[in-house]
């Protein structure tokens, strides 16, 4: 099966109007390229909630890759990293090359953390380049829409890239229409400073009667990887403005600057450049030798996550992360993934997902003879809900197997 055609299968209703389907097709087409150069989901969070051991075999949705890489930390026997993007597989290719072949850690953090130096060129030609299979080569010394190397990005600030980094230049640009510099919050001293600047500069923008006419259009929230299915559950019959600057809020004012890379990409485009700046755990100079030892744990497929499960035998696996991905799905889609989830998962399997809106959506969706099987750990999730730094989803919740 074509890259598109997945996609397309994944997100498109069929059985909904012909409206509804038209805009699935645009959001698929916007998503069939490079989506999110870092994911955002808090790997930190997931770990504490997964609870994850030496005999742990993991199965994820890639993304950006940050968060398969980031696991590694807490040794498990391996991970199963799938997804559907053409480009966000190319992505996690080059960040396996990066630690495999960059053995300074100055080299490893010039190319993947600041990702805008004129030598990382030479630095993928002579050092990368030669240890890539075809596909990826392809990928990345391809062109883009306007005829650039897609290389070029990791010269350019590969975090500026993307839908999600489009969206976030374009936030910006929005922000300085009212004489605002989102990374002036970066300067704030501690907690209370970082509340007062969000209060007095950043939270008004969301009552200006332009910003709430533009987070009302499905469309604008494609570079949040935020499709028309998931857009209803997102605002939950708020304005979409309301929501958007509770979740921002989140961001700005309930973690320390000093702990929280989400907010350096979102107020600066990238990672922090000073030493001590956060980073996610893959990326932390004290983590980067164990990570590169286990390295070779990690599988990576382009494939379907349903389809991996068909693939895998009874009671082969007990961690799964689904991302945000259900929120796509509809109830037939949802009782196949957890027929297979459940078959394929070991006692005391632990399922990690996100929603846009608050409450699990399985209730009611997935039939009971199935979810009757799996224990909802609701003070574990609403714990993962607040430790997410990410701070964009409503939800994280946890289903384990019951014996």
């Amino acid at each position: 099966m074509q890259p598109n055609t997945l996609i397309e299968g994944a997100v498109v209703r069929h059985e909904s109007p012909r409206s509804a389907r038209l805009l699935d097709r645009a959001f698929a087409m916007a998503f069939k390229g490079l989506v999110y150069a870092q994911i955002w989901e808090d790997p930190v969070a997931d770990m504490a909630a997964l609870d994850i051991r030496p005999d742990s075999h993991v199965l994820t949705i890639a993304s950006g890759g940050c968060n398969a890489l980031s696991y590694l930390t807490a040794d498990p026997e391996a991970i199963t990293v799938v997804d559907l993007n053409t480009a966000h597989i190319a992505l996690n290719r080059l960040k396996h090359a990066a630690l495999t072949h960059l053995d300074d850690y100055a080299a490893l953090r010039r190319f993947v953390v600041e990702a805008d130096h004129p030598d990382n060129l030479a630095t993928y030609k002579v050092h990368l380049a030669p240890h890539l299979d075809e596909a990826t080569r392809r990928y990345w010394e391809g062109r883009d829409l306007i005829g650039r190397r897609r290389i070029e990005g990791f010269s350019k600030g590969i975090y500026r890239k993307g839908l999600l980094g489009v969206f976030i230049g374009l936030a910006h640009a929005v922000a300085r229409l009212y004489r605002i510099d989102p990374r002036e919050i970066l300067a704030a001293r501690d907690l209370e400073e970082q509340r007062r600047i969000f209060d007095e500069r950043f939270a008004p923008v969301f009552e200006r009667r332009m910003v709430r006419w533009l987070t009302d259009q499905p469309a604008s929230l494609f570079g949040l990887g935020i499709p028309p299915a998931q857009y209803d559950a997102l605002a939950g019959g708020q304005k979409m403005a309301d929501v958007l600057r509770a979740r921002l809020e989140k961001l700005a004012c309930h973690f320390p600057l000093n702990d929280n890379y989400f907010a350096w990409q979102a107020f600066s485009r990238g990672y922090g450049r000073a030493l001590e700046a956060p980073l996610p755990p893959w990326l932390q100079e004290g983590n980067v030798p164990v990570v590169r030892e286990r390295l070779d744990r990690i599988t990576l497929r382009h494939a379907n996550f349903v389809h991996v499960l068909q693939e895998s035998a009874d009671a082969s696996l007990d961690r799964y992360v689904l991302l945000d991905a259900q929120d796509w799905m509809t109830d037939g889609q949802l009782t196949e993934l957890w027929s297979e989830i459940t078959r394929t998962a070991r006692p005391g399997a632990r399922v990690l997902f996100r929603t846009a809106a608050e409450p699990s959506l399985l209730p009611g969706r997935v039939p009971d003879t199935i979810l009757s099987r799996w224990d909802y750990r609701e003070a574990e999730s609403v714990r993962a809900t607040a430790d997410d730094r990410s701070s964009i989803y409503g939800g994280v919740h946890l289903y384990v197997l019951k014996a």
